[in-house]
């Protein structure tokens, strides 16, 4: 066992580390310390065939993990074979690692997944008012906490949950598969999420976040299965992931409406690089919910194919906040219906008492070195008439395809334009935004 337990360590530590030769922001998150105690999830019950429920088995692992106390905190071993489980919540201080072949499968009993609080800075759920239900694996306030393995898979069966939705019999806002709240220096990685019954991995007031080397998986037709959202978080690191669902791959947000403005917990410093995927949304986006502030975000090296938009940066009237310092570059699209979306019209509201006149601010975007072929259209950059979009760049935005493709809409914007195809709207061939870009390319 001596042998297994610092072979295991040994891959955690890999899977935490850098990218060899490629640029990385794994530091985000310093390497996890020795894990002082060691347990397999079948010690505690349970059985991994895919029908006995073990859901009292993660509970009872997690809570010896507690009270152990083990230096350097403890790893939860999960084996390979199906283990059917409700929703549990992790601890500070762990490892859940998941073997080869081992499945995490979420009970598609909805009768055992607990209600929670919405979020204060969504205050109701995000589809229906009131609470929400637990996500299948669950963490407040944690701290060093590390999902990790040798590509294991965490299956939500998301199949039940869509159908409610789409028949319109949810009586609360479906569960994500993974949430945690209010947690520092957490790394996510070697891990394959599926079938998700809402967005998949959702870390939510959190910093000092590294998601990498994970994919995530779901039909296209699989309504809101966000791929990685993170949502009034600061230091986040996301490389390296493949992702396939019926929403977003990456969606940056912080927070919806009033209740946003009033919690007031920005989404800053989030490095995204080596990304790719297909979604009949957006492979990159931001939004719509930006209410508490989306800044200094990088995203580079992205490639995604067979999708509705490249990139879609997205806020609304009565959101607030502001989404500025925002770089995308290098990225390839292939069979994308529309290349780039920055737009002032998008998403609702949780309810009739947003302020109207919370206007967002977006300001200092750039967007360069794009490559498209099968564009359909080049897409827009519409502002908000009372508070236009200003300083947009765009470079060496290239978006071609079998027929001419349509050209840029822009409304209530500023910046300029270099090297760009089709040509750019008028609004940024004038003089006024050549500064800005010209510094920050």
């Amino acid at each position: 066992m001596g042998r297994r337990l610092w072979w295991l360590l040994a891959v955690v530590l890999s899977a935490a580390g850098g990218a060899g030769a490629q640029e990385t922001c794994s530091g985000t998150v310093p390497a996890p310390p020795r894990r002082g105690a060691w347990m397999s999830l079948a010690s505690f019950g349970g059985a991994a065939d895919g029908r006995t429920e073990s859901t009292s088995a993660f509970a009872a692992a997690v809570a010896s993990i507690e009270r152990r106390r083990a230096p350097g905190g403890a790893l939860l071993y999960v084996p390979p074979g199906v283990w059917l489980t409700g929703p549990f919540n992790l601890t500070s201080h762990m490892t859940l690692f998941l073997a080869r072949g081992a499945v995490i499968r979420a009970t598609q009993d909805t009768s055992n997944w607990p209600l929670i609080e919405p979020l204060p800075s969504y205050g109701r759920g995000r589809e229906l008012p009131g609470g929400r239900y637990m996500s299948l694996i669950h963490g407040n306030g944690l701290q060093d906490v590390v999902i990790t393995g040798e590509n294991g898979t965490i299956d939500g069966q998301g199949s039940v949950w869509w159908g409610m939705w789409k028949k319109g019999t949810l009586p609360f806002t479906r569960p994500h598969l993974l949430e945690l709240m209010n947690s520092s220096d957490v790394i996510v990685s070697n891990v394959v999420f599926l079938d998700s019954p809402f967005w998949n991995i959702h870390p939510v007031y959190c910093s000092n976040v590294v998601i990498r080397n994970v994919t995530v998986l779901a039909p296209h037709d699989s309504p809101n299965t966000d791929g990685i959202d993170p949502d009034s978080s600061s230091n986040v690191c996301i490389e390296d992931c493949y992702i396939s669902t019926g929403d977003d791959l990456i969606a940056i947000k912080s927070g919806w409406d009033e209740y946003g403005m009033a919690y007031g917990r920005p989404s800053s410093h989030i490095t995204i690089r080596r990304i790719t995927g297909s979604s009949p949304f957006a492979g990159f986006a931001v939004g719509s919910e930006t209410s508490g502030g989306v800044e200094h975000v990088l995203a580079e090296h992205l490639n995604f194919f067979s999708s509705g938009f490249g990139i879609h940066i997205k806020t609304n009237s009565g959101r607030g906040g502001f989404i500025r310092n925002v770089t995308v570059s290098d990225v390839t699209l292939d069979s994308v219906r529309y290349g780039l979306r920055i737009a002032g019209d998008v998403g609702g509201h949780p309810d009739d008492r947003y302020d109207r006149s919370a206007l967002p601010v977006v300001d200092g975007l750039t967007i360069k070195n794009v490559q498209g072929q099968d564009i359909r259209e080049a897409e827009s950059i519409k502002g908000i008439a009372s508070s236009a979009f200003s300083r947009i760049c765009l470079s060496n935005v290239r978006l071609n395809g079998g027929s001419p493709v349509r050209p840029w809409k822009c409304e209530a914007v500023s910046g300029a334009a270099f090297d760009v195809q089709p040509s750019p709207c008028t609004e940024l061939t004038s003089t006024s935004g050549i500064s800005f870009c010209t510094s920050s390319l």
